[in-house]
């Protein structure tokens, strides 16, 4: 059985994981959970919306389940690898110069278990900035994406590109509107973002 399966088991599963750790004066904190529980942990802390998918096909369908959530069929969106284009031609959604798109559909460099954070780079997003992507993102990860920390993420970035070295390196973390502004999110772009989970462990 996955570890994914394991966490999001039926929801009186998780009801009773919340008790036990309520009154288990061991249970310590996430930085002893092993960093997949704890990618999962803060992400979804962090307001990020997170589906799991055992196989192409289901990331397919859940793919369509939020295109349709939001009433995003016909529309426009950025996409700015060519390997996701047909995920978005076979739904008619236009990605050539889009002039208002309602989401970015991206992969990514990593998923950083410490801070719950998507870890990207010029291969994903180009030279745009965070606050210059459409506010509501679907992102595509696999589980061998998930790091414990930035500095592992910045290693296996120059470990994948021996040559072409991306620019642009750059973390989202605020998945949500943060209810009271503090000095930790100033200037931090909050983003709508939908975590498609391919399990390839």
């Amino acid at each position: 059985m996955s570890i994914f399966k394991k966490i999001f088991g039926s929801s009186s599963d998780a009801s009773n994981d919340a008790s036990e750790s309520e009154y288990n004066p061991f249970h310590d904190l996430h930085s002893q959970l092993p960093v997949d529980e704890q990618f999962t942990h803060n992400f979804k802390k962090n307001g990020g919306k997170f589906l799991y998918c055992e196989n192409l096909a289901e990331l397919n369908e859940q793919f369509e389940n939020i295109l349709e959530e939001n009433d995003w069929f016909e529309s426009e969106a950025l996409c700015l690898e060519p390997r996701l284009f047909k995920m978005l031609e076979g739904n008619n959604i236009s990605f050539q110069k889009p002039a208002n798109p309602k989401f970015l559909l991206a992969s990514c460099e990593n998923l950083i278990a410490e801070e719950g954070s998507v870890l990207f780079s010029s291969n994903q997003i180009k030279q745009n900035k965070p606050n210059e992507l459409p506010d509501s993102i679907i992102l595509l990860a696999t589980t061998s994406q998930i790091i414990l920390s930035k500095s592992d993420g910045l290693r296996e970035i120059k470990k994948r590109y021996t040559t072409d070295y991306p620019t642009n390196i750059t973390t989202i973390k605020y998945f949500e509107k943060v209810k009271e502004e503090d000095f930790l999110h100033y200037g931090s772009s909050q983003k709508n973002l939908y975590l498609l989970l391919l399990e390839d462990l």
